[in-house]
């Protein structure tokens, strides 16, 4: 097995698709994010799994639980399994980021170019793992 090993920051500065799946293994998976700005991820719950979420560009809320924090590049944010969450892009740019879920939620190699794709788009982790 070789893992995954490459230059997150650059990847994720660089990511213009709203969901990108680089990494699934059987316990965590690595996706970037790129939401434009009014943009959001869509509230949510993940009642067996955690999310970290690390923003590299722009600058936002994290809502968890019915209490927001403000996000900008640099911030990390851990959401705990039964929570529920929304990420909002509160600024002019896009509001970059990768997460980290822990166990994967999406099916590897996963693309959605648009919000609108990733919404009709009703897949879920298969089993299957980069490697």
């Amino acid at each position: 097995m070789k893992g995954f090993a490459d230059d997150i920051e650059k990847l994720t500065e660089e990511n213009d698709n709203f969901r990108q799946v680089l990494y699934t293994g059987k316990n965590i998976q690595l996706v970037l994010m790129s939401l434009k700005p009014g943009e959001e991820i869509g509230e949510e719950v993940h009642e067996d799994r955690d999310q970290f979420f690390r923003f590299e560009t722009g600058s936002g809320e994290v809502w968890i639980d019915d209490v927001a924090d403000q996000v900008k590049a640099d911030d990390g944010v851990i959401v705990p399994a039964g929570a529920k969450h929304n990420v909002i892009n509160t600024g002019s740019e896009p509001l970059r980021l990768y997460t980290i879920y822990g166990p994967p939620e999406h099916i590897d190699g996963t693309i959605h170019k648009t919000k609108a794709e990733a919404d009709a788009s009703h897949e879920h982790f298969d089993g299957q793992t980069t490697e």
